[in-house]
């Protein structure tokens, strides 16, 4: 399963937002995937990561399944944001 953030916006900054996106991703895209079925998280097309919304997001996708991977993650916004989130949410990707 690849799950591509650029659907829900270029610049992703609002705790408000992620917790929508996470539902969305919810009822949508995660609705009846196995806790061990592969998922990739894709940041291609993303310009801004903030970490409140990818707290909502990634962490809780990180905590919820086991085999998480992610992808294009080379733009410095997102590299930021997911080492802040390593360091303050325990983000274990």
């Amino acid at each position: 399963m690849r799950i591509e953030l650029k659907k829900f916006g270029e610049i992703l900054i609002s705790r408000p937002a992620g917790r929508e996106a996470y539902l969305a991703m919810q009822a949508y895209i995660l609705k009846g995937i196995k806790r061990d079925e592969p998922i990739e998280i894709d940041f291609s097309g993303v310009k801004v990561l903030a970490p409140s919304w990818a707290d909502e997001v990634i962490t809780k996708i990180d905590r919820g399944f086991e085999n998480v991977k992610l992808l294009n993650t080379k733009n410095s916004s997102v590299q930021a944001t997911l080492e802040t989130l390593r360091e303050y949410s325990e983000l274990k990707i």
